[in-house]
């Protein structure tokens, strides 16, 4: 297996990686209604970006898998909540706001790294096929990551500080 296609299979894999962990942080705090809408709809890129590799890593003689199901978290989220509410419990998610935000920032940089990774390869062997990926889809991986960045900057003060 060649470099570009080991790149291809660990990029493919940690987008489906980052697509999940941003719904669930989206069901996680779902209280923090502009978290929850924004993470959901970047989860999307990641998806689709996933969806791109797949079809690309054929190209490649790779058997990339396509999408992951989304579980529906919504019998046990609502059931969550209401024990909650039962029990006078009002759960914090602060400080585990920010925590999801950092890991989200992390998974988002290794992607954006694997990315430039690709593009520099994509370049050295004149792949238009992966130049065009690669131009697609690392544009929206800096979006994630400017995102996480910006919510940490305006949350960090607050939530750190009250903590």
């Amino acid at each position: 297996m060649s470099g570009i296609d080991s790149t291809l299979r660990t990029l493919h894999s940690d987008e489906r990686d980052l697509e999940q962990d941003l719904l669930a942080a989206a069901e996680r705090h779902r209280s923090e209604h502009e978290f929850h809408h924004v993470a959901t709809d970047v989860a999307r890129w990641s998806r689709e970006h996933a969806t791109r590799l797949a079809a690309l890593g054929r190209d490649h003689g790779l058997d990339l898998p396509g999408p992951r199901e989304h579980p529906s978290p919504g019998a046990l989220a609502a059931l969550r909540e209401k024990a909650s509410e039962a029990l006078g419990l009002r759960p914090d998610t602060g400080l585990p706001l920010l925590h999801d935000l950092r890991d989200l920032h992390l998974a988002a940089a290794r992607n954006s790294v694997h990315w430039e990774m690709l593009g520099q390869a994509a370049q050295a062997t004149r792949d238009r096929d992966l130049l065009d990926l690669v131009s697609a889809c690392h544009p929206q991986t800096l979006r994630q990551m400017r995102w996480t960045n910006t919510m940490i900057k305006v949350l960090s003060p607050q939530l750190l500080v009250s903590a």
